[in-house]
């Protein structure tokens, strides 16, 4: 049990029957009356973001969120599955609960899968990765100092807005959690 008074940002507490996430939260004593806990929470399995309040004093037990290093091994049809390197297992996923996850790994690269409880929620990509470019329109010379971007199809089918100068088998690099190009390799 963790009590309002202690929320952080990152903490996943179990309230009203769904698993959330604090965002943000913040300690307001107003002038006249007791003080209170705002927060905002992430639903971590809808994805939702409500705002609540609570006294400092109310308490909400700490959900406790496994997170495990799988790799990625293929696609069939809806289902995407996954191999625990330690034992194995092999874990097949519906496209529901990977969602756009999946959009910059390649097979057999690592992921993490978050669970509670044993169900799976959420994949969490690596936060950088390295593609090559499979197709874009060429660049012309002279034509890079504005600054401008043209589209690229990565090689596991994403589309990513890169530099004029970049050309078709480049190889880039890609943060996961914005989708934006970073550098070449």
């Amino acid at each position: 049990m963790i009590s309002a008074g202690d929320f952080r940002n990152g903490i996943t507490i179990e309230y009203e029957n769904s698993i959330y996430q604090i965002i943000e939260f913040q300690h307001v004593k107003p002038g006249k009356g007791a003080a209170f806990v705002r927060t905002k929470l992430k639903n971590i399995i809808s994805g939702g973001v409500v705002e609540k309040t609570f006294r400092p004093t109310e308490k909400c037990p700490q959900a406790r969120i496994d997170r495990k290093d799988m790799q990625y091994l293929y696609e069939d049809g809806d289902l995407y599955y996954f191999m625990d390197l330690e034992s194995y297992d092999q874990v097949g996923l519906n496209s529901d609960s990977v969602g756009d996850a999946l959009k910059f790994v390649k097979e057999n690269e690592m992921v993490k899968v978050c669970s509670h409880n044993g169900n799976v929620f959420a994949i969490e990509p690596p936060l950088f990765v390295e593609l090559t470019i499979t197709e874009t329109e060429p660049g012309f010379k002279g034509d890079t100092a504005t600054g401008a971007t043209k589209p690229a199809t990565v090689e596991t089918g994403a589309l990513v807005y890169v530099p004029l100068f970049v050309e078709q088998g480049d190889v880039i690099k890609i943060d996961t959690r914005t989708g934006e190009y970073l550098s070449r390799v």
